[in-house]
């Protein structure tokens, strides 16, 4: 018999919400500590409903937690920028390519791009980019590519949170979108594939500048530079500079 997956409570999906969205938009930074008790205060709940969506998150790659350090924002670095990105680069114009190939409508796509071109924020226009990239990636026919893709969804997004906020570039990333969609739309299966392939490959490049392009360690196929050091979001207080290519 297949098992059906626990409904989250509502209030522990509240603060699960809220979490993510300060996160995803920098206002919590990579390394940040979470306390229980703090948010749950801010939150107006008990600590239950928070740690059980601190435990979620962490089960999603966005937080880890510690025995010494408690329970804190992952850190972006160059290691787990290369793991997200060479997961998208290998997985999603495959994705892609098979959902022109079957003639999938892309018709949440279009409008996703739409919303974000009209986007009165960061946030709200990041959010239909994200949106954006799964309209294209979902009718690919396999479910479980679909769900894997989703699975590297928010660490995207969190890499992204932090690249953005050093270095916002939404006009070069909507132009590369509409190509994108406009390739997949004719029907052109390889090319809005490699136009994906080509427009991931080059924002984390954008994102994190190689020093050492030789360096060893680097992943097979389509190189994710080496950064040695952690990136930082921007100051939590300041406007929100989320993104997501």
């Amino acid at each position: 018999m297949t098992s059906v997956p626990t409904p989250i409570p509502s209030r522990t999906q509240v603060v699960l919400d809220a979490i993510k969205h300060r996160i995803l938009t920098g206002r919590l930074t990579p390394g940040q500590a979470l306390v229980e008790t703090e948010l749950a205060a801010q939150f107006g709940v008990s600590k239950t409903p928070v740690r059980e969506a601190l435990k979620t998150l962490a089960g999603t790659g966005l937080v880890v937690m510690s025995q010494y350090k408690g329970v804190t924002v992952r850190m972006v670095d160059a290691d787990m920028a290369r793991e997200v990105y060479d997961v998208r680069l290998l997985l999603e114009p495959e994705a892609l390519r098979r959902a022109v190939r079957r003639g999938a409508p892309l018709d949440a796509a279009r409008e996703a791009l739409a919303r974000a071109d009209g986007a009165t924020d960061t946030a709200e226009r990041s959010l239909a980019n994200r949106e954006f990239h799964r309209a294209l990636y979902l009718p690919c026919g396999n479910p479980l590519l679909g769900r894997m893709l989703d699975e590297v969804r928010d660490q995207a997004a969190l890499v992204s949170a932090v690249a953005w906020a050093a270095d916002p570039s939404w006009e070069r990333e909507a132009a590369e979108h509409r190509e994108i969609l406009r390739l997949a739309l004719a029907g052109d299966a390889d090319a809005a594939a490699g136009a994906l392939h080509a427009h991931i490959a080059s924002f984390v490049r954008r994102a994190f500048p190689s020093r050492n392009p030789d360096a060893p360690g680097a992943p097979a196929g389509p190189e994710i530079p080496d950064v040695p050091h952690a990136v930082h979001a921007a100051d939590p207080e300041s406007p929100a500079q989320e993104g997501h290519s």
